[in-house]
């Protein structure tokens, strides 16, 4: 895949849209963090293949109390068990639909501390690595800590943006908890993939962003332009 791509984070509601998993070209799938058992990532692997998307694990912070939307202090080989737990959960669900594993991005809270600190990306790195093997694609930040890990490790990485998700001038994301953080209008969220696409990887849609499906449907149209 060269061309920017759309992904979405899944399995993460029982009535999650199936039609998500026809438009993107990756799903990242949670994984018991934050969410998720055996029958929500086998009915999300099994999307899966029924579309040809390519699966992703998605694991976070593991807390499910808060959705993984709050950091925790875990020293790095605590981290680094979990993201390998989680992400060894989701293998064994997929190789029983005979698909692969192709891809890891963290989830929440993780995603942006991990991004700001190389010690936990690198434990978080490892963990998907040690689950997954050295050849999957990390999907994170264009910049900081999880793309330094990446580039040391050299192990593929993936920057990603995100088309429903409000921008601050220096690229990061505005906090859910703040007005204006999400974009629900499908338009809106296809100009920013408009502007996202020549300087991303990947561009995301959450899957319980009110309207999601219209949403990823106007912004796949958008990358395939």
């Amino acid at each position: 895949m060269t061309r920017c791509f759309l992904n979405v984070d899944a399995g993460e509601s029982p009535v999650e849209p199936e039609e998500l998993f026809s438009l993107a070209a990756l799903a990242n799938i949670a994984c018991g963090g934050h969410v998720g058992d055996q029958a929500s990532m086998a009915r999300a692997v099994f999307r899966c293949a029924k579309h040809g998307t390519r699966v992703g694990a998605h694991p976070s912070y593991p807390d499910r109390a808060n959705f993984g939307r709050a950091s925790i202090a875990m020293d790095a080989n605590a981290l680094r068990a979990t993201v390998a737990e989680q992400c060894t959960r989701l293998r064994a669900i997929a190789e029983a639909h005979n698909v692969r594993v192709l891809y890891a991005k963290l989830h929440g809270a993780l995603y942006h501390d991990a991004n700001r600190s190389l010690e936990l990306a690198c434990a978080c790195l490892a963990g998907a690595c040690e689950a997954l093997g050295r050849e999957i694609t990390i999907v994170g930040p264009a910049n900081g800590e999880l793309a330094r890990a990446a580039s040391d490790l050299a192990i593929p990485y993936a920057r990603e943006g995100f088309a429903d998700r409000a921008m601050r001038s220096d690229g990061s994301l505005i906090p859910r908890s703040e007005a204006g953080a999400l974009i629900e209008s499908p338009s809106q969220a296809a100009a920013q993939a408009r502007y996202l696409r020549t300087r991303v990887d990947t561009i995301c849609v959450h899957s319980d962003t009110a309207g999601a499906v219209e949403i990823a449907r106007a912004v796949r149209d958008e990358l395939a332009l």
